[in-house]
């Protein structure tokens, strides 16, 4: 009979094997969890974890306030509302755009509050306080659900004053 020997070779022993010990420095080192902060800070805080929650849903009559803002302020024009309005508002906002009631000199107008109430389903009705600087006005106007379920507005007032219809 013929015997064949097998050689077993440890791992230090073969040929470009790694050692033993570096094999395990290596695996230890791959363990471990780099820091988690930044080289060269000194603090102990790490990345934030908790993430600033989002609003998921803005109330119609708020996006309607911005937007008739917008177009009394003088930043929009009048027609950038033409597809969110129905029956006499629109001419209401033709009347009412080009004395840009909302501006104010110096100060930039933004909406301070917004409060709607629904007095049936598909309406509300929404009032608005808009400050510009030290002046402080009223806004207010009324929102209806169409038949494609899209708020438009119907009807808008400034500071008390609405202007009459033209017959």
């Amino acid at each position: 009979m013929n015997r064949t020997s097998t050689t077993t070779t440890t791992p230090g022993t073969a040929t470009g094997a790694v050692p033993a010990r570096a094999a395990a420095a290596d695996r230890a080192a791959a363990r471990t969890v780099a820091p988690a902060r930044p080289p060269g800070r000194r603090d102990q805080r790490g990345p934030a974890t908790t993430r600033p929650r989002r609003r998921t849903h803005i109330p119609p009559h708020e996006l309607f306030a911005e937007r008739l803002l917008a177009v009394l302020s003088g930043r929009r024009p009048v027609h950038w509302m033409l597809g969110h309005t129905v029956g006499e508002a629109y001419e209401q906002l033709v009347r009412l755009a080009p004395g840009t009631p909302l501006r104010a000199r110096g100060a930039r107008p933004v909406v301070r509050t917004c409060r709607g109430f629904q007095p049936c389903d598909g309406v509300v009705e929404a009032s608005a306080s808009i400050a510009a600087g030290e002046q402080v006005r009223a806004l207010a106007f009324r929102l209806e659900r169409s038949a494609d379920l899209r708020w438009r507005c119907a009807a808008v007032e400034v500071g008390g004053e609405r202007i009459p219809a033209e017959s």
